[in-house]
């Protein structure tokens, strides 16, 4: 019999979805001669370990030209909250190289990219394709206040462009007719 089987743990919900290469602001609670205040830890994610209650992630942060590591878990309630202030775009899952690396060096590696990130207690929303807000808004009747619906003019506007649409077409092959002699010659 496991123990996890007995007792329901469940994730810190103050965690966001976070991966290798994320520069993260970590609060953590602190208990010191009987004292509890919030530590910020701040520093660029090393790894990811999975694997149920014991999953975890390694922060690394450089002070004073020395390296630091922690590690929290996801399922501890010390974890006050996570902030996720840069993503990074890596290629691996562990980033061990970053031991060796200092200053520039080590910020060169990591590069800005936007990934959608579920923060907490948001959803994410995924943005309506243009093809389908241009039909609905030509369907839709427009009110401003004080006035009545308005339906937009398509013949009208449509009137004017015709000749205009005429136009180019005659333009085209005048500019054409130098690249045919080009290719015969």
């Amino acid at each position: 019999m496991d123990v996890a089987s007995l007792v329901e743990v469940k994730k810190n919900p103050k965690i966001p979805d976070i991966a290798p290469g994320d520069t993260v602001k970590v609060s953590a609670r602190i208990v010191e001669a009987g004292k509890e205040r919030v530590q910020v830890f701040q520093g660029v994610v090393l790894k990811i370990k999975r694997g149920g209650t014991g999953a975890s992630f390694t922060v690394r942060h450089v002070a004073f030209g020395i390296g630091v590591e922690r590690t929290f878990p996801f399922y501890s309630s010390l974890v006050e909250k996570v902030e996720i202030v840069r993503q990074g775009k890596v290629r691996r899952a562990r980033l061990y190289y970053l031991r060796g690396l200092s200053g520039k060096e080590a910020r060169r590696k990591i590069k800005r990219v936007e990934r959608k990130v579920k923060q907490v207690g948001e959803e994410l929303l995924q943005p309506v394709p243009e093809e389908v807000i241009e039909p609905i808004a030509a369907e839709t009747p427009v009110e401003t206040p004080g006035t009545a619906a308005v339906a937009p003019e398509a013949p009208a506007a449509a009137a004017p462009e015709a000749p205009a649409a005429e136009k180019k077409p005659a333009e085209a092959p005048a500019a054409e007719t130098p690249a045919e002699e080009k290719g015969a010659s």
